[in-house]
């Protein structure tokens, strides 16, 4: 059941919705357009860390109540999709192709050029989904909401030797927030353009100097395109979150990426993902334009 109060506010569930989170809905929901209800109702949740006890989403309650406002005239959805069958976009295959290969060596200018191909194809998402879920550290799970996946290819040998995703921001995150100084009202504003690198993998058997920021590189260009032709939003600034326990973000570094600062400890990644390694993590940032944190900033 779902009340309607004064100055706004809904409640649904038990939870409260002031009227900052209703016009935030709407936003996420005309914003995103090519996205299905199920993954509106995922990026409603992870946004607005809406989730039960034991840290999993209200998806099912989140999706009623995206309908419930549509009903209510404030917005309309996309229509319904058909359902893929339980567990068909979660399971990771095990081929050939994901088996280690022999070593490829040498410099960037050796196999050039480095390109990044969008996952879109039925056996490109087969072959990202082996290549993360058996050698990325934290494996391959669905993000919710808004996403663009890439395989990064080379020319000499003609081979897949890494993989990229780029997906919804953390709602809160107190050293990128401090980073771009904005406020609440901004931030539920602006979020949007904000964009996480949440996957990046050479693979295990790539030794090619130099490749991992050459991809970043290539990525922080792209990105800006096939996140603005498939969800119609430009983004201003890009995040992502390193262990420091395994890794010290020499990549990013490489590739301009601002260090940050720390994350307070688990947070969103690791309530989705499972703890790995260390729960504090370092924040690093890539603003797109020059006057990324003004525009962010902006209400």
């Amino acid at each position: 059941m779902m009340l309607i109060g004064s100055g706004g506010r809904a409640t649904f569930c038990g939870r409260t919705f002031v009227a900052g989170e209703i016009s935030q809905i709407k936003e996420i929901v005309e914003s995103f357009p090519g996205l299905s209800r199920t993954e509106l109702a995922g990026t409603v949740c992870e946004l607005l860390d809406w989730h039960r006890p034991n840290g999993a989403y209200k998806q099912r309650e989140c999706r009623e109540f995206l309908e419930l406002l549509e009903a209510g005239g404030l917005f309309r959805l996309p229509a319904r999709r058909p359902r893929r069958p339980r567990g068909s976009r979660t399971r990771v295959p095990e081929t050939a192709q994901g088996e280690f290969q022999p070593p490829i060596t040498g410099t960037v200018r050796d196999v050039a050029p480095v390109s990044l191909v969008v996952v879109e194809g039925h056996e490109e998402r087969l072959l990202w989904r082996e290549l993360v879920g058996r050698h990325h550290i934290l494996g391959h799970t669905v993000p919710f909401g808004a996403h663009v996946r890439y395989l990064v290819r080379v020319a000499r040998p003609e081979e897949v030797v890494g993989c990229l995703q780029f997906s919804s921001p953390a709602w809160r995150m107190k050293s990128r927030d401090r980073w771009i100084g904005w406020d609440d009202g901004a931030r539920r504003r602006n979020l949007q353009k904000v964009v996480s690198n949440s996957r990046f993998l050479i693979l295990p058997w790539v030794r090619i100097r130099n490749l991992a920021s050459t991809v970043l590189a290539l990525a922080a260009r792209r990105v800006v395109l096939d996140w603005e032709e498939r969800f119609r939003l430009r983004p201003l600034l890009l995040e992502t979150l390193v262990d420091p326990g395994r890794f010290h973000g020499t990549s990013y570094k490489a590739a301009n990426w601002i260090h940050a600062g720390m994350t307070a400890g688990r947070g969103r990644m690791d309530r989705t993902h499972g703890l790995h390694g260390s729960a504090v993590k370092a924040v690093f940032l890539y603003p797109l334009v020059k006057d990324a944190c003004r525009r962010l900033q902006s209400v």
